[in-house]
């Protein structure tokens, strides 16, 4: 710890949300964690405001703040205009006296808030020649010789034990609105769905990339004998900009698949359906955590990526792991090889899927883990 920052007290702290779905879930861990630290803190989190449903109803955070994601062309320009908006939300933030900030992003600008904002203490990973920046610097794992890289959860975790948290608990917490499940529920009967007497198969085939997306072919396939041995009724979600991939597996199955980013795009609502449904199958992505989260059994598939990278170990779920590129050759500039998810097939998933369900159909997963 920086001998200026010994006798700062933790009585109002800011946590700088990280702008990813998955890691803002993970994220939860380590505010449930300072809270338990400093029970008698006020605790504002910073989030975009898309990612706002992920806080909602948590006793961890106090306080919401909500930033909008400028526009693409917005983001490009290099104009007095832009970087007064970063200096506006600075003065924003210096109207809530806080005495500690905890900043999640790697990334310059998520520093420079802040310190902007005249918060003495500033905690955070070095990274992205920030350290001047930051108060009280902590060191990734990966950047200590002899050290693997950290899992994302545990650096989390390890920002909350530095701020005086024990035996922190990777557990993370979600919470439903209300009214997103009576809308849900709406919204399934209106599509000719019974929510109560049908098992509901919740399948996201996008990924930030496409070298972490399995075929949507193959999971169209997957949803059709999954669909014609246990009976579940496929639903299909997917980003604004994961339409292509999504449009692709509805056009490739010959099963009813439910689109439910046509029936509202809000985040409340995936949430609601992730709670609702009897198991989930995804890529390497955000609704994997909400899963975890609530508890709801998930089948992962992974390539290029590899379970350790999140350092999630659920109870309830079912990994597949492609073996197609070593680790080495994925961190290789040099290689170009194919993305190691396109040597997995539908029957060799369809077997990891159906041992899920079995080992899980006594499992009362709704609303499970809340």
């Amino acid at each position: 710890m920086n001998e200026k920052t010994n006798d700062i007290p933790c009585r109002r702290i800011l946590v700088i949300m990280p702008g990813l779905l998955g890691e803002s879930v993970m994220a939860t861990a380590m505010l449930h964690a300072i809270r338990q630290a400093h029970p008698e803190a006020h605790i504002t989190a910073l989030v975009k405001r898309r990612l706002r449903p992920v806080l909602y109803g948590l006793e961890c955070v106090d306080r919401v703040l909500s930033i909008r994601k400028g526009s693409r062309k917005h983001r490009q320009r290099k104009s007095s205009k832009a970087r007064s908006s970063v200096i506006r939300l600075g003065r924003r933030l210096s109207r809530g006296n806080f005495d500690t900030a905890v900043i999640l992003p790697l990334s310059f600008k998520a520093v420079a808030l802040p310190t902007l904002a005249g918060i003495k203490r500033r905690v955070g990973y070095e990274s992205d020649g920030r350290a001047v920046l930051l108060t009280d610097r902590l060191v990734a794992r990966h950047q200590q010789a002899g050290k693997s890289k950290s899992a994302t959860i545990d650096g989390y975790l390890a920002l909350a034990r530095y701020l005086g948290a024990h035996h922190p608990s990777p557990s993370m917490h979600q919470a439903l609105h209300p009214d997103a499940g009576d809308g849900l529920t709406q919204r399934l009967s209106s599509a000719g769905v019974d929510p109560e007497g049908k098992e509901l198969l919740l399948v996201n085939p996008g990924a930030p990339t496409a070298e972490r997306r399995w075929s949507p072919r193959r999971m169209a396939h997957l949803c059709e004998m999954l669909s014609e041995r246990f009976g579940l009724v496929p639903v299909v979600t997917g980003t604004p900009a994961e339409r292509t991939v999504v449009q692709e597996l509805l056009d490739r199955a010959t099963v009813p698949i439910l689109d439910l980013p046509e029936l509202g795009r809000d985040l409340h609502l995936l949430k609601a359906m992730v709670a609702r449904s009897r198991m989930m199958v995804t890529n390497d992505t955000g609704p994997r955590y909400l899963s975890a989260a609530m508890g709801v059994p998930v089948l992962t598939l992974f390539g290029p990526t590899s379970p350790q990278g999140s350092g999630l170990m659920l109870s309830h779920e079912e990994q597949v792991v492609s073996d197609g590129i070593s680790v080495d050759a994925r961190n290789d500039p040099r290689f170009k090889g194919r993305a190691s998810l396109d040597v997995l097939h539908a029957d060799e998933v369809f077997e990891h899927a159906s041992e899920l369900y079995e080992t899980t159909r006594t499992l009362h997963v709704s609303g499970q883990g809340l």
